[in-house]
């Protein structure tokens, strides 16, 4: 059974924020200013962003599920459609209010759902993906006629100051040792907040335009790679990742200048800059061989990528492979959004679909990759 985009929303909270602006949102760390912000910005091509903050009080303003319920509830796919017709509700986030229940369900309670299918999917960038191939398979599959899908992000609320109970160490030099690890400072200035949402059914829109979508391939390469991003525990010298399970209260307090904040993000970024193309490399020649895609035949191409730093690196890594695509096909929306991890690529679809820009027999190829331990998608919709 075919499957189709019928309609997508976003929420993205609050105002946009500026460069200029963000620590008097986020806070500083002790007082004193990143040392890191400013090469970070400089490289990642953010100038706007949103955060779930209130900046005069600095207390959240949402939670992730009221993020995503907000984008729902902005889904007006056809006629008198309204929520109380979800039949499959698919939610993907890597920032979740609770450990448990499952975000979808704390999603389903915020939204006021009559009984419905529910999914949470776990993971970083891509679990709204996952959350989204749920939804495709469960109608292509005859489950049900129609899917909510959601990919949501509330990664402020790991990045204000408040979340760094600091304990300076003694005779620190803020001047010269940085008061948090750059694994940790970095990502400060890379995220942000909002969620996506898209309506699929079995049947295309009546009047106006739809997104067919054809395949989703997702591959991971974690049998191969050592953890790049994590959040949860910490990371040894000698590189053996601790859970918060098995951490006692020493090794989960402040230690030493680099404080392993155990719940904090972090990013191995040497790791990252080595692997992620050319992994994305070997996921995309094994879908090109699987669907005999050519470059040709892509209009539009949809890259969720988190920093302008990684986009000339994209591009050459898929021309070395045969498979360079012009910039002037390239939509993405990373400077005025900010980087909304598992929402991005729900917001930039969202931003194609109304923009007025697609006309019938459009091919649209989607890609997201995550670097947790190297894992990419590929996405191919047609416009009809």
């Amino acid at each position: 059974m075919s499957v189709y985009i019928n309609d997508m929303a976003t929420f993205l909270p609050n105002a946009p924020v500026s460069n200029d602006a963000i620590e008097d949102v986020l806070g500083r760390i002790d007082g004193y200013p990143s040392r890191l912000k400013r090469t970070v910005l400089k490289n990642n091509g953010i100038n706007f962003r949103h955060y779930a903050i209130d900046p005069k009080t600095g207390q959240m303003t949402h939670t992730n599920a009221q993020l995503a319920a907000e984008a729902v509830k902005r889904l007006k796919p056809y006629g008198d459609f309204t929520t109380d017709h979800i039949q499959c509700l698919c939610c993907g986030t890597t920032s979740p209010d609770l450990l448990l229940p499952g975000h979808g369900l704390m999603v389903q309670g915020e939204l006021g759902l009559p009984p419905c299918e529910v999914i949470t999917g776990a993971g970083i960038c891509l679990s709204g993906m996952i959350a989204f191939k749920y939804g495709y398979m469960n109608i292509a599959t005859g489950m049900s006629r129609n899917a909510v899908c959601v990919g949501s992000e509330l990664s402020s609320s790991f990045m204000r100051s408040s979340f760094f109970s600091t304990v300076p160490e003694a005779g620190a030099d803020v001047e010269k040792r940085p008061l948090l690890a750059f694994d940790t400072d970095f990502l400060r200035w890379m995220l942000s907040d909002g969620a996506g949402a898209a309506f699929l059914s079995g049947e295309p829109n009546p009047d106006g335009l739809s997104l067919r979508v054809d395949w989703i391939d997702y591959t991971a390469f974690a049998g191969e790679y050592d953890t790049c991003m994590y959040s949860g525990g910490i990371k040894t010298e000698e590189g053996r990742l601790i859970g918060w399970r098995h951490l006692n209260g020493d090794q989960a307090g402040n230690q030493a200048a680099g404080r392993m904040y155990p719940m904090a993000v972090k990013q191995d970024i040497r790791q990252l800059d080595r692997n992620i193309v050319g992994t994305m490399k070997r996921a995309l020649e094994a879908t090109i061989s699987k669907h005999g895609l050519a470059a040709g035949e892509v209009d539009w191409f949809l890259p969720h990528y988190s920093s302008l730093y990684f986009k000339d690196k994209f591009y050459r890594g898929m021309a070395d492979i045969g498979f360079e695509l012009s910039c002037e096909r390239w939509f993405t929306n990373l400077s005025e959004k900010g980087n909304t991890g598992a929402a991005a690529i729900y917001i930039i679809m969202a931003e194609l679909f109304h923009s007025g820009k697609l006309k019938r027999g459009d091919r649209l190829l989607c890609f997201i990759p995550e670097s947790g331990r190297f894992s990419h998608c590929f996405m191919h919709l047609t416009a009809v």
